[in-house]
């Protein structure tokens, strides 16, 4: 049995879009679609939950929430099997394990204090840190769907991991179900021990380098169909910065992250942590073999 799309819903504007988003990526893939909801959500989102649904937060109901979720999501793409769920349970917790029977998780972002467009929503950092499946994030001010294809790109970071990158993997499978060009973003820096004043050397370190990004590039590449449209991009620049700028062209950042089985902290990365944090479109983590 195919795995399913899952899609986290708790009601908020952000949280609907995700299911749009959700609704698109399961008929994309020819998968079923599951609505969850965890009842727990409010002690970390707060009472803006209710706000945003001109209720009091004791008739905010998760039956009504999930049902109406998945009623938008069969408007927007009819034909797409999908089943609903309530689970009273904490939210990162629920939705980290339905991830572990999840092709990937979708999830909206609600910041606070003024800074929807800056601010990761609590859940979806968490979650996003945890899961063994990718995990999209559309942030709280971001109306971004696959079938609109503003820009037609899926932008991918590419590390060290080579030809065995699952987030590579994922941005080429994602970029030839959408018709959309994939853009392989290798970011590069010349350390400052290595520059030199001599007329004659000046900018050979920085060409060795740019030279090296070019080769880790290609040798990742040697992994994505023929069928995929490739754009080859090095930039100097520190990594987080460059896929920053690079978002602004894009539909959905593809980043990678490491998992380690033993630690209990965030396992992000800087990078990961710092696009989902400001990118300009959707970005999906993608948990990287180790």
């Amino acid at each position: 049995m195919a795995l399913p799309i899952v899609v986290g819903v708790d009601g908020s504007e952000p949280s609907l879009r995700a299911v749009d988003w959700a609704a698109d990526e399961a008929a994309l893939r020819g998968v079923p679609l599951r609505v969850v909801y965890a009842s727990l959500w409010e002690r970390y989102e707060g009472a803006s939950l209710a706000d945003d649904l001109g209720k009091p937060s004791d008739q905010v109901m998760a039956e009504d929430i999930v049902r109406t979720a998945a009623r938008r999501a069969q408007l927007c793409r009819p034909g797409i099997e999908v089943s609903t769920d309530v689970l009273p349970e904490e939210p990162e917790y629920a939705l980290v394990r339905e991830g572990r029977r999840a092709h990937a998780l979708v999830l909206g972002t609600r910041g606070r204090s003024g800074l929807v467009e800056m601010l990761l929503g609590s859940v979806s950092l968490a979650v996003a840190a945890h899961s063994t499946c990718p995990v999209i994030v559309l942030g709280g001010g971001q109306d971004n769907r696959p079938s609109a294809g503003d820009h037609g790109r899926v932008v991918v970071g590419v590390g060290d991991k080579g030809t065995d990158s699952a987030a590579l993997s994922f941005a080429a499978e994602e970029a030839r179900l959408r018709h959309a060009a994939l853009d392989a973003v290798r970011a590069w820096r010349c350390p400052a021990h290595e520059s030199t004043d001599h007329p004659l050397l000046a900018g050979e370190p920085a060409r060795l380098h740019e030279q090296h990004a070019s080769e880790v590039l290609e040798k990742a590449l040697e992994q994505v169909p023929t069928d995929v449209e490739v754009n080859r991009r090095t930039v100097e620049g520190p990594a987080r910065r460059v896929l920053l700028a690079a978002s602004h062209e894009a539909d959905l950042l593809v980043v990678g992250a490491r998992r380690n089985p033993g630690h209990l902290g965030l396992q992000l990365g800087r990078v990961a942590h710092g696009v989902l944090h400001h990118a300009a479109c959707a970005v999906a983590v993608v948990p990287e073999r180790t």
